[in-house]
């Protein structure tokens, strides 16, 4: 029996700075006020000075923003 269903979720990606501002079309500054302000999902520190934002966490604030408008 072959399912094309996967067995196993698929392994969360972390996306950087360059993805998200290309996926959001929002720069960094403002959406560092957006995730103060609850408004856009936080970051995750990776190490030393790096950052990251889990790309399932951004693409539900997509789909949520584009239900609302």
């Amino acid at each position: 029996m072959n399912q094309l269903k996967q067995p196993f979720p698929l392994a969360e990606r972390v996306i950087r700075e360059a993805e998200c501002r290309q996926l959001t079309g929002i720069c960094r500054t403002t959406r560092y006020m957006m995730e103060k302000e609850g408004k856009f999902p936080a970051r995750r520190k990776l190490g030393g000075r790096a950052v990251g934002w889990l790309l399932s966490e951004v693409s539900a604030w997509q789909q949520s923003r584009s239900k609302a408008a």
